[in-house]
């Protein structure tokens, strides 16, 4: 699923900060007062789960609303969930045996069913909860989304998902709600009015495969591995790399071809991996 492939041609765009955003969106050259890739728990700055960070990334930002071409963002926020849910260590994958069964065959296990403190977290919980025997995360995407030919399965989808989520990013202070006529129907938008958490956005997936890359996913942070695979699989990662000139577009994709031709189940085995993470992966590369 190479969608870097023969996306657009580049535009040149000279950077003085070379970090491929605009230096006037950054204000004055002052270092950030912490590590954006860290999650000290005591930053001041807009807190966003990993699917609000993918519909950010997806919404046009004075439109308010994703491209209607897109129809790869639904499946990949469910992928989203799967990944939180498994961060936060509420669910893991089912021993792998003696036979050593492959990530997709393996089925996902609830761990803890506490709740996450997130709605849509917490309506997954419940399913997963009430779902045995036990099903695999391809299958729980495929449910979630709505995308199964079982009709047993449907109660499983998650309802309005992307107006749920820019619902929560207006409440943190991110986008706004207006009403757009579209000449046969009135449809709820959501502008983009925090433009300092959503360059931050950007800056931190630039920054990930360029001025930080590691060429080890094992040593990269594990939220942001995710938001990249999970950004490419929406369909939405081009937007991150727009404000790129032609050169840090094309190594950007490049890195990000290179993530995705890992081998997931070996990358899986390695201490301190979560298997939940590459299982997700490996649903949407298979």
């Amino acid at each position: 699923m190479n969608r870097g492939d023969g996306l657009v041609q580049r535009r040149n765009i000279i950077r003085e900060n070379g970090e491929g955003v605009p230096k006037d969106s950054q204000g004055e050259d002052k270092k950030p007062e912490r590590d954006e890739f860290v999650d000290d728990g005591d930053s001041k700055e807009t807190r966003l789960t990993l699917m609000e960070e993918v519909l950010l990334l997806g919404l046009k930002d004075k439109e308010g609303y994703t491209s209607f071409w897109n129809d790869c963002i639904s499946s990949g926020l469910r992928g989203c969930i799967l990944i939180e849910l498994g961060l936060k260590l509420k669910v893991e994958l089912e021993k792998a045996g003696m036979r050593r069964k492959g990530l997709l065959t393996r089925k996902l296990i609830l761990k803890n069913d506490v709740a996450a403190g997130d709605v849509l977290l917490d309506e997954t919980l419940k399913h997963l909860k009430d779902t045995d025997p036990p099903e695999t995360v391809q299958s729980w995407i495929e449910y979630l989304s709505g995308e199964t030919w079982n009709p047993l399965k449907l109660r499983y989808q998650l309802k309005n998902v992307r107006e749920r989520l820019a619902k929560n990013l207006v409440e943190k202070g991110v986008l706004t709600t207006e009403k757009q006529n579209f000449l046969l129907f009135d449809m709820t938008t959501h502008p983009l009015t925090d433009n300092i958490t959503k360059t931050r956005l950007v800056k931190k997936i630039q920054d990930a495969v360029l001025t930080r890359w590691v060429n080890d996913p094992q040593r990269m942070d594990q939220r942001t591995l995710a938001l990249i695979f999970l950004a490419h699989a929406s369909d939405v990662l081009e937007n991150a790399f727009a404000p790129l000139n032609d050169d840090d577009y094309e190594l950007a994709m490049k890195r990000v071809r290179e993530l995705q031709d890992l081998d997931f189940e070996q990358e899986s085995v390695k201490p301190n991996s979560n298997e939940v993470l590459w299982a997700v992966f490996a649903a949407f590369t298979k």
